[in-house]
């Protein structure tokens, strides 16, 4: 209406219904990359690599009841990489001059000690033959020495954002996910090795068996050793 020759424009409730509304996304916002995150975690934590390789051997080796204590080891060991790879310590302690070539002496070393048990180790069933399996801190031990743990996970947590705006919570979502996806892959790389073994008896299948994966351990390591220079 017009008052004093002025426009006078008046707004009621009815009015404002009417007006265009912009759609509010009440998707949470860990919705938006968890599918991609957890392909990227099972791809990266689940393939063959030496954590993985350590499992299936230990699996054929000892089988999985011998082998629990070494997967807890394992896997709590790769939780303390995800801390120090989103904290940052990680990537300050392999800055130091030096720092690298340590740990991958120390990786080698154990490694091949870790792939020479498994390559002796006796049958599934031997009577009479002690049998020494892989230890919770040995575990512990190599994945705290293992380079592509430590890539994979500077990649994930990096490289996705699953709760925007919240850094704390973004990164104790992808720990809980990524400590969900470490639990099923590394049972079934035990189950998978020592499946393996049970299928064939024969000591010396069994010895090949083992071989086969002490080698294939050993090269996993190179793999990713030389990956890092």
């Amino acid at each position: 209406m017009t008052k004093g020759g002025v426009v006078v424009y008046e707004w009621g409730q009815a009015s404002l219904s009417k007006l265009p509304r912009t759609p509010i996304n009440r998707t949470p916002p860990m919705l938006h990359q968890l599918p991609a995150f957890l392909l990227a975690a099972f791809a990266l934590a689940g393939s063959p690599g030496p954590n993985t390789l350590s499992l299936a051997a230990t699996g054929a080796a000892f089988g999985v009841r011998g082998g629990l204590v070494y997967m807890v080891g394992l896997s709590l060991g790769v939780v303390l990489v995800m801390l120090l790879t989103a904290s940052g310590v990680a990537g300050v302690l392999l800055a130091l001059p030096g720092a690298a070539p340590v740990i991958g002496a120390l990786a080698a070393v154990y490694f091949a000690w870790l792939a020479w048990r498994i390559a002796t180790a006796p049958p599934i069933g031997s009577t009479g033959v002690k049998r020494r399996q892989p230890t919770f801190y040995g575990g512990m031990f190599l994945s705290l020495v293992n380079p592509k743990a430590y890539a994979a996970m500077a990649a994930l947590f990096s490289g996705f954002v699953l709760i925007a705006g919240h850094l704390v919570m973004d990164v104790g979502a992808k720990l809980a996910v990524l400590f969900g996806v470490l639990v099923v892959v590394n049972v079934s790389w035990l189950s998978g090795g020592a499946a393996l073994t049970r299928a064939f008896r024969d000591p010396r299948l069994s010895r090949l068996i083992n071989v086969s994966f002490a080698v294939l351990l050993v090269a996993s390591v190179a793999f990713a050793l030389l990956a890092e220079r």
